[in-house]
């Protein structure tokens, strides 16, 4: 008989299967960075235009953005086991063809497949992880998951440079691709044998609403293409796809509710957002990946293009958040049953504390020492992030119905995805703003972080309102939970 967690006869085999969602999650996560440093030789071997390796960078997060919850809501309905290894195996021969690629138009094409493969597996695994742990144990599988999510954003660079130093010649940066071709068969070799199977929804008109994938596709892909096309497209105009995007949400919005009340199953079941602690925690997951991940955008383009690093050593210096990260995500599965929003106050504290720590490196000290003087401030600065991410995580999640878990994951996903990118954008901008009136990179750089650190100010106030909200209405909260939990 099929039930909607592992049973608990075999916690063994819940840690493997667990293991093999975030092997394939470090895997697609990796590939959001891991392409920045090879773009140069890209650049050579293909002869790609600019417009070219713009689009081998953002098509990725792009479509990866547009699939996220309409392919949550597919594992909803037809498993998460099955949707999880379809997506794999088409992450695996994308990857191939990109490899392989004969021109750059070939490779945007085959970059765009892959992205959006890897948002087929991302929402099956926070879903899974919901399927399959509870309590505790959930709050520790979702710190190994902030903790892959971490490392994976900070080792791109590095992976990538020691794949092109070891490849070497023109053809260098197909590596960075056909690495995952062993990774994805071992992954997905063990998760035909280890992933819980799981039946979809049982009611008679849970179909899948195609009317609202279409909406919401619409509407994120407005928003995200001015973001991520920021830099390549010239003038003002394209900021007017902004409120065209806005306008498809709340057209989306108004179609759920319909559904709903019409009793059938919508793409997004709206009650999710009457749940504070999933609404103000995919908001503050939102604000918190614009804040967070524009640090290894800019900081990577001052080390390479201001201080003359190479790729390898630009990779290396952000080690050192990748291990803080870790250990502060680890950490934060543990802690988070204890001590709730309060961690993640912590956490973006830390975070911010870390940043301006690496502003003032970059401030005192001159030349290509600056790696140095800010490696500890960047560990600092991972520690408070894997103090967010997971602990966050498991908050917004934690109320979400197991048979809701795919499309919950898709949303929280989506907003972090979209934070990203309205984060590299402003980020971005303040940087090269300032390179174009003359300011040294270092300048540049400090007034780009100030602006990340800004953003992350912004969700420690989102934090800091849910706990003044929580303590001063915890009878409410109680019983809204209580109910929730009953649904």
């Amino acid at each position: 008989m099929t039930t909607d967690r592992a049973g608990p006869d075999r916690p063994d085999r819940r840690w493997k299967a667990l293991a093999v969602c975030l092997t394939a999650a470090f895997m697609t996560l990796l590939d959001t960075s891991i392409v920045n440093v090879a773009l140069p030789s890209m650049e050579r071997g293909l002869r790609a235009s600019t417009a070219d390796l713009s689009w081998v960078m953002s098509g990725y997060a792009l479509t990866l953005g547009l699939v996220l919850v309409p392919a949550g809501r597919l594992g909803d309905l037809r498993g998460r086991r099955q949707t999880f290894l379809t997506g794999l195996a088409l992450f695996t021969l994308a990857s191939a063809a990109c490899g392989l690629s004969t021109g750059a138009t070939w490779l945007v094409l085959f970059r765009l497949v892959q992205g959006a493969s890897a948002g087929l597996i991302a929402p099956q695994t926070s879903a899974l992880i919901q399927q399959m742990f509870q309590g505790a144990e959930r709050a520790r599988a979702f710190g190994l998951m902030g903790s892959t999510i971490g490392i994976s954003t900070a080792v791109g660079p590095l992976a990538g440079g020691l794949l092109i130093e070891a490849a070497g010649g023109p053809d260098g940066w197909r590596w960075v691709f056909y690495v995952n071709l062993p990774i994805g068969v071992a992954v997905f070799c063990a998760g035909l044998r280890l992933l819980p199977r799981s039946p979809g929804s049982p009611g008679k008109r849970e179909c899948f609403d195609v009317p609202g994938v279409l909406l919401l596709g619409s509407g994120v892909l407005a928003l995200m293409l001015p973001l991520v096309q920021e830099q390549q497209w010239q003038g003002r105009l394209k900021w007017a796809l902004l409120p065209l995007g806005a306008g498809l949400l709340v057209a989306f919005w108004t179609w759920e509710r319909r559904q709903a009340r019409r009793d059938r199953a919508p793409l997004v079941d709206l009650r999710l957002f009457a749940l504070r602690s999933f609404s103000l925690g995919a908001l503050l997951s939102l604000v918190y990946f614009g804040g967070f991940t524009t640090l290894f955008f800019v900081y990577t383009l001052f080390l390479q293009n201001g201080m003359g690093y190479g790729a390898l050593a630009a990779g290396l210096s952000s080690m050192p958040f990748a291990a803080g990260s870790a250990v502060g995500a680890a950490a934060g599965g543990r802690l988070v049953v204890r001590f709730g929003r309060k961690l993640v106050i912590a956490g973006l504290c830390t975070v911010a504390v870390g940043m301006l720590g690496v502003v003032a490196a970059v401030h005192w000290v001159p030349g290509r020492s600056v790696a140095w003087a800010a490696a500890f401030p960047l560990l600092v600065a991972g520690i408070g992030s894997g103090l967010t991410i997971s602990p966050n995580t498991t908050l917004t999640l934690s109320l979400v119905p197991v048979r809701r878990g795919g499309a919950a994951g898709g949303v929280l996903q989506t907003a972090q995805r979209i934070g990203s990118a309205a984060g590299v954008a402003a980020v971005g901008s303040v940087y090269f703003a300032h390179l174009a009136n003359h300011a040294s990179p270092a300048t540049a750089l400090q007034y780009g972080l100030l602006t990340s650190v800004a953003i992350i100010l912004l969700a420690l106030c989102l934090a800091f309102a849910d706990l003044h909200e929580r303590r001063a209405h915890p009878q409410a909260e109680r019983k809204r939970e209580a109910a929730r939990q009953e649904a």
